[in-house]
């Protein structure tokens, strides 16, 4: 991972759901997900990423570390990341959260209407973003990347040689893009954008669905096989599009 001068103040934490939090949840243990806490250790001011599940636990955590929330990064609507109905059961989410803590939850201008659907957040509860926007948590910068392609405002962010990708970009493969707002051609557009990155930022993807928790993007970019194909057409044919 590479380092620079904010290393010593950065905070930064990739939680897994059902073991780091949510333990014993049945939906957390089975989908895998990572939630983040990123943060500044000298002003203490912290934000979370995708707290679908226990968001007690979390703030707990960050209250253990002497940290305090300061807002929400969303990558996308869906239940497994922001909370919603899924498999049957009801996960609190992100309005759990709101209820115990007001903070700017944001999210990308084309997920907004569908966060807000999920949820039941108002949209005017909303905070949104384009591509390219930065949410200055402390003196910790954190760009927006939109990301189409699994949803239609999916989005990733990209803070001091850390790429947290959400469901765009997994360490094996990368998201859906069957469900609702999915899109093929939108996909393999964002999945190249990343790819261009400088830098060979860590990717620390939205599941555990690999070996490892986190790696370089250049070692995603060699042994991940949706960067094995040469053209959009070559993709489309791929992933059913």
């Amino acid at each position: 991972m590479s380092s620079s001068a904010s290393d010593d103040r950065l905070y930064f934490r990739q939680l897994l759901a059902g073991r780091d939090f949510a333990a014993g949840d049945p939906i957390a243990t089975q989908m895998r997900n990572f939630a983040y806490l990123i943060g500044d250790r000298q002003t203490g001011d912290a934000v979370m990423v995708d707290p679908a599940y226990a968001a007690g636990d979390l703030l707990d955590t960050l209250e253990a570390d002497g940290m305090r929330l300061s807002g929400v990064l969303v990558t996308h609507h869906h239940p497994d990341h922001v909370g919603g109905s899924m498999m049957g059961f009801t996960l609190k989410g992100l309005a759990e959260l709101l209820d115990r803590v007001s903070v700017p939850v944001h999210v990308n201008a084309h997920e907004a209407q569908w966060v807000s659907r999920v949820t039941g957040i108002p949209l005017g509860d909303l905070t949104t973003h384009s591509h390219g926007d930065v949410v200055d948590v402390g003196a910790i910068p954190i760009e927006l990347l939109h990301t189409p392609g699994h949803t239609p405002g999916s989005q990733c962010f990209l803070l001091d040689g850390r790429l947290v990708a959400g469901d765009t970009l997994f360490l094996e493969g990368c998201g859906r893009t069957d469900f609702p707002g999915g899109d093929v051609d939108e996909m393999f557009r964002s999945l190249q954008q990343l790819a261009a990155l400088p830098g060979d930022p860590t990717v620390f993807p939205g599941h555990w669905y690999s070996a490892e928790p986190s790696a370089g993007l250049e070692e995603v970019k060699r042994s991940n096989y949706v960067y094995r194909v040469r053209d959009a057409a070559q993709w489309r044919a791929l992933m059913g599009g």
